[in-house]
């Protein structure tokens, strides 16, 4: 298995089981909208109400996987703002980060308009790419790390096409990313 279909059938294949409302982001989406790269984790964003963490929880088996307690899994999902955890598995270290919505409007956007692809005959639930651009440009501002850049650049050249530019740029502008945004664009000659 490759490590995509490896982390789609560990952690994703879960959350379809359990009905977590979810989408997937970060490196596995860029992959999707741009080119093939290495990715040892997935980027999960979901929408999971605090009485609902023991479902959670008990997705994956506690004897192959790290999951956290129910209560810190309840606590982060409760978060006014955007909790977090981690679900490993245990035997290859393959990991799952999970970013609760919280009350971000941004992930509620775009948790509204997932894109269902199919990825080793299992319906996955990803962002749109206008989220996954503009969480990269997040993570390009808060690190410097030019990887996001090479994934901006990778997904408008492959879906551009799929790019809605005047919410793009309306989301630049309410996040006030529009530095990062000129610098992705610019990046090794994108558009």
């Amino acid at each position: 298995m490759t490590s995509a279909s490896s982390l789609i059938g560990l952690f994703v294949a879960p959350l379809n089981r359990g009905g977590i409302e979810y989408m997937v982001t970060g490196g596995l989406a860029a992959i999707v909208y741009g080119h093939p790269r290495l990715t040892l984790d997935v980027d999960l964003v979901i929408r999971l109400p605090a009485k609902s963490a023991g479902m959670f929880t008990a997705l994956w088996p506690a004897d192959e996987f790290y999951v956290p307690p129910v209560e810190v899994v309840a606590e982060e999902s409760a978060r006014v703002g955007a909790g977090h955890c981690n679900v490993i598995h245990n035997t290859s270290m393959l990991r799952a980060d999970v970013y609760f919505a919280g009350n971000d409007e941004l992930a509620a956007w775009a948790l509204d308009r997932r894109v269902v692809r199919v990825v080793q005959g299992e319906a996955v639930r990803f962002a749109p790419v206008e989220y996954v651009i503009l969480s990269k440009l997040r993570y390009f501002r808060d690190g410097g790390s030019d990887r996001h850049l090479r994934d901006i650049a990778r997904m408008l050249e492959v879906s551009g096409s799929e790019v809605e530019r005047p919410t793009l740029d309306a989301w630049v502008e309410r996040l006030g990313l529009a530095r990062e945004w000129a610098r992705a664009r610019a990046f090794e000659g994108s558009p």
